[in-house]
């Protein structure tokens, strides 16, 4: 059963810092893409950050410089570090696999989310 399992969201004043967990399980970790997400209400789920296998990262504009993406293969685990963050980085923030092969382990899934609030 493939799970991916978001941890770290919450409360925090613009300013400060947040690092978001993704821990997977039921998928070969080291052969997936990963990825963040956020969601916010009424809008599209979009594209925060992305890892590949071999560590190359990908940045939306207005992260850029502030977030940090990461992975730690031998614990099936990526971060999102997250600072300077300001009010409109407020949303449900989402981990996403994606596979780059067609082998069994390779999945694409989502995690179910977790909630950021940046106060001002």
């Amino acid at each position: 059963q493939v799970q991916l399992v978001e941890s770290g969201g919450g409360l925090v004043q613009a300013g400060g810092s947040l690092r978001l967990s993704c821990a997977a399980s039921g998928i070969s970790f080291s052969i997936n893409n990963m990825g963040w997400y956020r969601q916010t209400p009424g809008k599209q789920r979009d594209l925060v950050a992305h890892i590949t296998t071999g560590g190359s990262t990908y940045y939306a504009n207005s992260v850029k410089g502030r977030f940090t993406i990461s992975r730690d293969n031998a614990k099936n685990t990526v971060y999102l570090q997250m600072n300077s963050v300001k009010p409109e980085d407020t949303a449900v923030y989402y981990c996403r696999s994606i596979p780059i092969t067609t082998s069994p382990g390779a999945k694409n899934a989502w995690g179910q989310g977790t909630q950021v609030t940046v106060s001002s």
